[in-house]
């Protein structure tokens, strides 16, 4: 005896928050930004970012 399969695939789509690839993705792009940033900063004011923040 055999089973019946379905007719049609559920389309499922991946959730947006957890550990999932597009959660990686766009943490991994916002770390890159903010490390292009921090270089930006001490290159252009000459300083390093804890003393630009005042926090040395």
């Amino acid at each position: 005896m055999t089973q019946p399969q379905p007719s049609k695939v559920p389309q499922v789509q991946s959730p947006k928050f957890g550990f999932n690839d597009y959660a990686e993705r766009l943490n991994g792009r916002a770390a890159m930004i903010g490390f292009i940033l921090t270089l930006a900063i001490e290159y252009f004011t000459g300083q390093d970012l804890l003393t630009w923040l005042s926090l040395h």
